[in-house]
């Protein structure tokens, strides 16, 4: 029996020594999962709750179907107003042409009224001309009295027709100008209508947004739980109707003691059993640890500054990552009980 009894405390001594001083442990640990709750974007009545409770989900799938019918009208109510907008901006866009077509033939009429008061000053140069010659003739009595009137009466028109000219030229110049007035205004008109037809494009958007989101999905890989809603109830913005739980994405949380850290790193190997099934154990690899012990971040922080103190060994937690070994992972549900023991060897080899 003494044999016997060293022999053991050999045997533990030898473990001790060689891996059991290297273990830090804690009973303080779950599983943890980042689950959400989802809610429906818009109010309205539950036309059809597709998953059951506790069923599997995907990615993408449709969990629930809100009732689309208000939703289809308001968005063809878009669709007919951004198709009316647009056409009233191709029309715009056309009057914008005529008036770019009635510009180019006010500037032509311009060059042509131009092109007659240069001819009618030529004229109205000749008949002066003329006037002046037969003037003198007269005077030497070389020409008549009355061809002199005539030549007279000839110069007084070439003038009223050059003045006649000039302000045709400035009739038409003053046309261009409000030719020019118009086509700024259609421009205006046309930019306005290019911002209702983007308006009529945001609400068109919205509207299909909204009918989209008639349709709650499942935003990742998960099961369904908590699930609420039912069909024909009435749900609003904010209001759960069931959760998805990524149960392939579990991880550990442990809460050691501060006393348990000195020599733990990210990285290290983890052991983990899980009350839920005696005897099987999981593997896993430290992630991260706290930046603060869970008084830090407690609603009420303890405040050691007043009255008597005792001192209490603050935990701290550590996330551990499942390693994913086999298909046994998945039967790890968030809330579970389990006992991690982190192997610390590798961060004492590192001098920690």
């Amino acid at each position: 029996a003494s044999l016997a009894t060293l022999l053991g405390l050999s045997v533990f001594a030898v473990y001790w020594w060689q891996l059991g001083r290297f273990l830090e442990d804690t009973d303080d640990a779950y599983v943890r999962a980042d689950w959400v709750a989802l809610s429906p974007r818009l109010a309205g009545y539950v036309a059809q709750v597709v998953v059951e409770d506790n069923q599997p989900v995907k990615a993408g799938d449709v969990l629930v179907r809100i009732d689309d019918r208000d939703f289809i009208e308001r968005l063809n109510s878009a669709q007919a107003q951004l198709q009316q907008a647009q056409a009233a901006a191709t029309a715009q866009q056309a009057t914008l042409q005529t008036l770019d077509a009635q510009l180019r033939e006010q500037q032509q009429r311009i060059a042509q009224a131009v092109a007659e008061l240069q001819s009618g000053e030529a004229e109205a140069r000749r008949a002066r001309l003329d006037y002046v010659r037969y003037r003198e003739l007269v005077a030497q009595q070389v020409a008549s009295a009355q061809h002199l009137e005539t030549v007279s009466a000839s110069q007084s028109k070439a003038q009223a027709a050059l003045t006649q000219a000039g302000a045709q030229v400035a009739r038409q110049r003053a046309q261009l100008q409000v030719v020019q007035a118009r086509r700024q205004q259609a421009q205006a008109q046309t930019l306005e209508h290019q911002a209702r037809i983007g308006e009529a494009q945001a609400n068109v958007a919205l509207a299909r947004n909204a009918l989209k989101d008639t349709e709650i999905r499942a935003p990742f890989d998960g099961v369904v739980g908590q699930r609420k809603v039912r069909r024909q109830q009435y749900v609003t913005p904010g209001l759960p109707l069931l959760a998805v739980v990524p149960v392939q994405q579990a991880y550990v949380i442990a809460n050691y003691k501060e006393t348990q850290l000195q020599h733990m790193l990210p990285g290290q190997s983890v052991d983990i059993a899980v009350d839920s099934f005696a005897g099987a154990h999981w593997h896993g690899q430290v992630e991260s640890i706290a930046p603060g012990s869970g008084a830090v971040f407690a609603l009420l922080p303890p405040d050691n500054a007043t009255g008597n103190f005792t001192k209490i060994v603050q935990r701290f937690p550590v996330k551990i990552r499942l390693l994913p070994e086999n298909d046994d992972a998945s039967r790890i549900l968030p809330g579970m009980s389990v006992i991690a023991t982190v192997d610390t060897r590798q961060g004492r080899a590192h001098g920690g």
